[in-house]
């Protein structure tokens, strides 16, 4: 049985201590192992510091880019092991191992272009240069560099890929070295894709290094010039927001946490139209990929009156179809399990609170005969629920259950009551509006934005050029507000914000211009 290692000061180690299993989620079968104790995490971080922060500040961007570059093609073409290793270790089919994996390709491959627009230099020039004296000879000029310390990246269990690569690209291109630690219950794709990484010798040393379970007391070790980024759920974030080092260390944290995506249907949009298809399909998709375990899936529906037992139909049918089991006997399976037996015993849960303040509408309480499972696995089917009044429905505005469940709420249709409905969710990564009124939208957006990371605007004229709110796009903002974990991450340059400190120098305006090359 396969033991994974940490990458750690330069070397792969063995961990000590009891080993966790890492599972098959489709048939629970044990098919990995991680030992996690007996490292040295302070020795680790000064490891990344001195010697991968020292490499890395010493390449200009666009050769930064250029290794991010080399990062996509190892993962493009190791992209059919990478696979296998999804359908077995995360309960993937297919189609959602390929949207992981070929989103962190596709991501690392963005910031690999970013780096050749900076160019050959080593320092952001932020802004215009300013002029502060009575002659333009004394002036002032914002910069960004890179902090000098290490990233620790904590990643979430449903996107082994993806979030290793979306994290890592950002931080890597500003200069920062990253240790990377995957959830440990479906850690393989992306322990596969460091051992990838290296076996190429593509990375400078010290640049990129990996944690296989758990982390112990690094966190601990962490300083004021250091990065935690977290993606996960607001309990942890919570704790790790307590932290030492961030209270009296400022060590700087960024969250991504829960959210409770919300899809609103605008009144204007008619039965059959362009735009109520585009709507259906999102719906049904962010329910069924990746057996919704999706951060941006949409969890709220809300409808017109008028339009409620329409939708429930049209999304019912389109359910209906659908092949759950075991990825692995058949290209026909459209959803796998969830990825562990805790997270399937809190999916129940949250379908036991849904449905003591909702109606069924299909589904029941997730029980389903998958295929070729043999009664093992921990598989749930897709569940809809709705309800009349959504506005008193405290579960639906309360608790994200992180699988193949959304609720359809009905009302009034009006801009100002979407807006409401939206808002109860406090904060979110995204919401999706569907309207073909440019006016239902210009009333609606200024409402809801501050509540959000990002917005998605479904229409007639996008209809079949849209990959649909839940993917998460490299140029464009990840995180959001309130309870999504007040959190940024990508949008292109923006997201190497967090590991950049900017500065104001002030000074000749000649030797400005050497420093950052701008005249």
């Amino acid at each position: 049985m396969q033991s994974l290692k940490s990458h750690l000061c330069g070397e792969w180690v063995s961990g000590t201590g009891n080993a966790l299993p890492l599972l098959n989620p489709s048939t629970e079968e044990t098919i990995a192992e991680i030992a996690s104790g007996g490292h040295d995490w302070k020795g680790a971080l000064n490891y990344s510091r001195e010697i991968g922060g020292r490499e890395l500040r010493q390449l200009s961007f666009a050769q930064r880019g250029e290794l991010l570059q080399n990062m996509a093609k190892v993962i493009h073409e190791g992209r059919e092991e990478l696979i296998a290793l999804a359908i077995a270790n995360g309960g993937n089919t297919r189609g959602d191992a390929k949207f992981d994996i070929d989103g962190a390709s596709f991501t690392l491959a963005a910031y690999a272009d970013i780096g050749a627009s900076l160019g050959d230099t080593h320092i952001m020039v932020d802004g215009d240069s300013q002029q502060i004296g009575r002659t333009a000879r004394f002036s002032a000029q914002h910069i960004r560099v890179p902090r000098a310390g290490v990233a620790v990246h904590i990643n979430a269990f449903n996107f082994p890929a993806w979030g290793l690569a979306e994290k890592a690209a950002a931080a890597l291109l500003a200069g920062m070295p990253v240790i990377s630690k995957p959830a440990t219950a479906t850690a393989l794709v992306s322990h596969r894709m460091i051992e990838m990484f290296l076996e190429k010798d593509i990375l400078p040393k010290g640049a990129l290094s990996f944690i296989a379970g758990s982390s112990g007391d690094l966190l601990s070790h962490l300083s004021g010039q250091d990065v935690l980024a977290f993606t996960g759920s607001s309990d942890t974030a919570q704790l790790l927001r307590a932290g030492d080092g961030v209270i009296s260390r400022s060590v700087h944290i960024n969250v991504e946490a829960d959210s409770l995506n919300a899809a609103v249907l605008g009144p204007d949009v008619e039965l059959g139209s362009e735009t109520f298809g585009l709507f259906v399909r999102d719906v049904v998709r962010d329910m069924t990929q990746k057996t919704g375990q999706k951060c941006t899936a949409i969890r709220r529906v809300f409808v017109p009156d008028d339009r409620l037992s329409d939708v429930v139909e049209a999304v019912k049918e389109q359910l209906e179809g659908l092949v759950v089991g075991n990825p692995a006997v058949g290209r026909n399976v459209r959803m796998g399990p969830v990825a562990t037996g805790n997270q399937y015993n809190d999916v129940r849960a949250g379908i036991e609170k849904l449905s003591a303040q909702t109606e069924e509408a299909y589904g029941g309480k997730g029980e389903i005969e998958a295929l070729g499972a043999d009664g093992k696995g921990f598989f749930i089917g897709p569940v809809l629920r709705v309800t009349k009044d959504p506005g008193n429905c405290e579960a639906l505005h309360s608790d994200e259950v992180f699988g193949p469940v959304s609720t359809i709420g009905s009302f009034s249709g009006s801009a100002d009551d979407a807006a409401k409905l939206v808002q109860m969710g406090q904060g979110g990564l995204v919401t999706s509006l569907y309207s073909d009124d440019r006016k239902y939208f210009a009333d609606l957006v200024p409402q809801i934005a501050a509540y959000h990371g990002r917005l998605y605007l479904g229409s007639e004229k996008i209809a079949g050029q849209s990959p649909g709110p839940g993917t998460v796009m490299p140029t464009l903002l990840h995180g959001g507000p309130g309870r999504a974990g007040g959190g940024e991450e990508l949008g292109g340059v923006r997201g190497m914000a967090l590991y950049q400190q900017r500065t104001a120098i002030q000074g000749d305006k000649a030797i400005l211009a050497a420093i950052t090359g701008v005249k």
